[in-house]
């Protein structure tokens, strides 16, 4: 996730070059890829690619090369599956869990997950009434957990953690395109793929826990029982807060506020370095005071546009 932020930063001049723009994400995906399926891991790979091709859009990447790369990500998964005779079995398993075939083997997950929704109705059989959690239903802490949650919470509680996950995406976008409209590319990027990762896995367990999507191995983020899955879901959040923190755009956004108060007035635009340490100190003190969806950029060119300015006048 780092190295694709700070890719599209690098190459932003040449995004509109296949070779040069795509080729070496590509390679970089490839490479991870190879490593994951050789455990084999094929959802983290899914996951992983939705991350760098979602990048790779909000990065502005030309929309011919965009959607071949998707084409060519698209082939890759049919030929995985098609080469791989289990692979292959999951799908139809998926596609047909009751049949006696898949019932006790490769769809043996999905039928009792799907057990556990109808027997959680609307409002569900109550908080520890779950049957099918008494190892009915394997990894019912982790990848399953959803199930449980219909169980016992029905589709009530299933559509508040649907509701929650869905605000929570939302706002990891909103967050970084404040940051990009600050001209902090590179933070709005990795904000908006955080934003790609937890929503795009949120989305991809919700399928496979309601039938929708093929079986695979991704817990719930911030839900499912977890140790090193958690601390890496909750150091991804705090990233994002610090991004979204006061003190990352309060400088910049006092700056340009009193660059467009003194512009109005048609005044020359004189600023002291004491002005920028006592916005720096103030913690966002100064830029409370002002919108705080100014868009601007950042503080060092804001501070060199108006000392331009100033020696003008």
């Amino acid at each position: 996730l780092l190295y694709a932020a700070d890719y599209m930063v690098r190459k932003m001049d040449v995004k509109e070059r296949f070779f040069r723009a795509v080729m070496p994400m590509g390679a970089a995906v490839a490479v991870v890829g190879l490593l994951l399926l050789a455990e084999p891991d094929m959802g983290a790979f899914m996951v992983i690619a939705v991350i760098a091709m979602g990048i790779l859009f909000l990065g502005g990447v030309n929309g011919r090369m965009f959607f071949l790369s998707i084409a060519v990500l698209v082939g890759a998964f049919v030929l995985m599956i098609v080469s791989s005779p289990w692979r292959a079995e999951r799908i139809l398993a998926f596609l047909k869990p009751w049949d006696p075939l898949y019932a006790q083997g490769k769809g043996y997950q999905l039928t009792h997950s799907l057990i556990a929704f109808g027997r959680g109705e609307i409002f569900g059989q109550g908080l520890g009434g779950s049957v099918e959690k008494l190892h009915y239903l394997p990894e019912a802490h982790t990848d399953f957990l959803l199930a449980v949650i219909g169980e016992e919470l029905g589709f009530i509680g299933v559509a508040c953690v649907i509701v929650a996950f869905f605000w929570l995406a939302r706002r990891l976008f909103h967050i970084g395109r404040q940051a990009i409209a600050l001209d902090r590319v590179f933070a709005g990027l990795f904000a908006q793929g955080i934003g790609l990762w937890v929503g795009g896995q949120a989305f991809i367990n919700m399928g496979v826990n309601l039938g929708v999507l093929p079986t695979k191995g991704l817990t719930l983020p911030l839900l499912s029982y977890g140790g090193s899955a958690i601390l890496i879901n909750m150091i991804a959040l705090a990233i994002v807060l610090r991004v979204d923190s006061p003190g990352g755009s309060a400088i910049a956004s006092d700056l340009m506020w009193r660059e467009t108060q003194l512009a109005r007035k048609d005044k020359p635009v004189v600023i002291s370095m004491s002005d920028v340490a006592a916005s720096s100190a103030g913690g966002g003190a100064g830029a409370s005071s002002c919108p705080s969806d100014t868009t601007t950029r950042s503080g060092f060119v804001a501070i060199t546009m108006r000392t331009q300015r100033a020696a003008v006048g």
